[in-house]
């Protein structure tokens, strides 16, 4: 039976195909409010901001590519099972070709009723897939209601912690790549892998993590991951 590897990942693993991270230096939160585009106050403040804000990262991802850690991730489901929680919003996980991708955040290709509830399965037809095409302030969804993103805004719950928590205290193998853990509730996730769990973390700079468990790769996500498929054929 193989390996059950869970993978977390964050905005440093998509910083390398060009998408703009939010909290590195020159990143978005230098230049938009993160109250204004990212909340769900600045979403009934100023619907049409918002969207405009979502419109050009959607852009923005139809021209960005998967990356080798991306790949180097999709890759190792030939000798694990693998599934990948992302706190990421872009597709480039599956377009990589992993096949097991749990979004915490939401989907940016992704749009849903502003008076819908996506946190209950019978719902999840309310989602609508509208690729990187723009959503405007009138765009109606089929009952009627305003199309807003597939986001989960500042302030609102985020309904896959639990399918994510149940991913990491099943985990055989724990790897941490690209996140600064400081955004909760995912930044608590690597407390719940057991406590015979190995996890490993990639990233450039130090990442806030005192656990026996943990061995740190300090390095971009592409060379991170190449030295990470290196130390786990070693340990196997």
């Amino acid at each position: 039976m193989k390996k059950h590897l869970v993978i977390l990942t964050g905005a440093g693993v998509s910083a390398e195909s060009g998408f703009a991270t939010f909290r590195d230096t020159g990143g978005l939160w230098e230049q938009y409010d993160v109250n204004d585009v990212a909340s769900i106050e600045g979403w009934y403040r100023n619907r049409k901001l918002v969207l405009e804000f979502y419109n050009q990262r959607r852009a923005q991802l139809k021209d960005a590519k998967p990356n080798a850690a991306h790949v180097a991730m999709a890759q190792l489901e030939k000798d694990y099972r693998v599934d990948v929680i992302t706190q990421n919003v872009d597709n480039l996980h599956e377009r990589a070709g992993s096949t097991r991708v749990l979004h915490l955040h939401g989907e940016l290709t992704k749009v849903r009723p502003e008076n819908g509830i996506y946190d209950r399965t019978e719902s999840e037809a309310e989602v609508i897939d509208v690729g990187y095409r723009p959503v405007i302030l009138g765009d109606l969804a089929p009952n009627g209601s305003q199309l807003r993103p597939h986001i989960v805004f500042f302030g609102e719950a985020v309904p896959n912690i639990g399918k994510a928590i149940d991913l990491v205290e099943q985990a055989d193998i724990l790897l941490i790549v690209g996140s600064s853990l400081q955004v909760y509730p995912a930044a608590g996730l690597y407390r719940y892998a057991r406590n015979d769990c190995p996890i490993y973390v990639i990233d450039p700079k130090p990442v806030p993590i005192s656990d026996p468990r943990v061995t740190f790769i300090q390095d971009v996500a592409t060379k991170g991951m190449a030295r990470f498929v290196e130390l786990v054929e070693v340990n196997d």
